[in-house]
């Protein structure tokens, strides 16, 4: 049975996705459309361009390129035949399709008052697939408890981008929600989970119902700006932890203390190498000094798979424990 995602592209295209081999189909993260230009699509992190007789080639010039006709097909396709209805999405510079899959667009920006209104004259196209993989987040669980409180660290997780940030949060969200702690010290029950999703990625809601399995005591607050839909979440839903993708803006870092001081968990995520990255940007040096993270996790993508690397609220590294996961020793964190 065929992907749902797959149904966005033009048909010539999806023969060409269609007929690559299932262990480069089944690991596909990005397909990569420029209109008179290559068709890359990047499978476990490695890239390449597709052949106008569906084979792969690292050699451009044997690449299939597609046409002005065809990208404004996929454009069609992708709203919905509505291009009207996705002016706030074209402003913001992606769509979200159903499944949480992020196409991002590159084109003419129209200004107005000197900030972009929306895209027009769209020629790139980067569709980034969702994907779901239970059991991520089993060696970090176990590392971010509060054995205290029982609860979680107020934490922070770093990569650029395409490292697995939203793939990991998402396994978070279900093992705290399920009460799946990784660590057999941990025998308090699931909690409840709120995950503000601004741009519908880390549950991959339907008309509000999650298509990816987020726990069971986890609700969504899909489509909402961050900062506001934090605010929203805790005064309606107040849930035990909070959990939200990409952080950055000023209004994101208030919306942060307020949570703290409403005795709210957070578990974030923000686009940096390491921690001193964030010391060069004004709203997340803020953070930094006024100790609102208890740690931070460092992702790294390698052949293996997903590595991090641990610091505190000192920026002190994290010695991670031999062995499997769950052999961790507890430790009490003050709040």
């Amino acid at each position: 049975m065929s992907p749902s995602w797959l149904t966005v592209f033009p048909d010539n295209i999806r023969s060409l996705l269609s007929a690559l081999p299932p262990s480069v189909f089944g690991g596909l993260e990005e397909i990569r459309i420029r209109e008179g230009r290559p068709l890359e699509i990047n499978a476990g992190g490695r890239f390449c361009y597709l052949t106008s007789e569906g084979g792969m080639t690292l050699d451009a010039a044997k690449a299939f390129m597609p046409s002005k006709q065809e990208c404004n097909r996929l454009l069609d396709l992708i709203t919905n035949h509505s291009l009207y209805t996705m002016e706030e999405e074209l402003r913001k510079g992606f769509i979200t399709i159903e499944g949480g899959h992020r196409i991002g667009l590159a084109g003419r920006t129209v200004l107005g008052g000197g900030k972009v209104e929306h895209l027009r004259d769209i020629s790139g196209y980067n569709v980034r697939l969702a994907r779901e993989i239970k059991g991520l987040a089993n060696t970090l669980l176990p590392q971010i408890l509060d054995f205290k409180h029982k609860s979680v660290l107020h934490t922070l997780i770093l990569s650029p981008p395409q490292q697995g940030k939203t793939t990991l949060i998402r396994d978070l969200a279900r093992q705290i929600s399920s009460g799946t702690w990784r660590h057999p010290e941990a025998r308090w029950p699931g909690m409840k989970v709120g995950i503000i999703d601004e741009r519908s990625e880390i549950a991959g809601s339907k008309r509000g119902v999650p298509s990816f399995d987020v726990g069971p005591r986890t609700d969504v607050m899909d489509g909402c700006p961050k900062a506001e839909g934090m605010m929203m979440m805790i005064r309606s839903m107040s849930p035990d932890v909070l959990i939200v993708d990409e952080i950055g803006r000023s209004e994101d870092v208030d919306a942060l203390a307020e949570a703290l001081h409403a005795g709210v968990r957070v578990i974030a995520t923000a686009h940096g190498s390491n921690v001193d990255d964030l010391s060069s940007r004004p709203a997340m040096s803020r953070l930094l000094e006024c100790s609102f993270f208890q740690m931070y996790a460092v992702l790294k993508r390698t052949d293996q798979g997903m590595a991090f690397r641990l610091w505190d609220d000192k920026r002190r590294r994290v010695q991670l424990p031999e062995g499997p996961a769950g052999e961790a020793k507890g430790r009490e964190v003050n709040a």
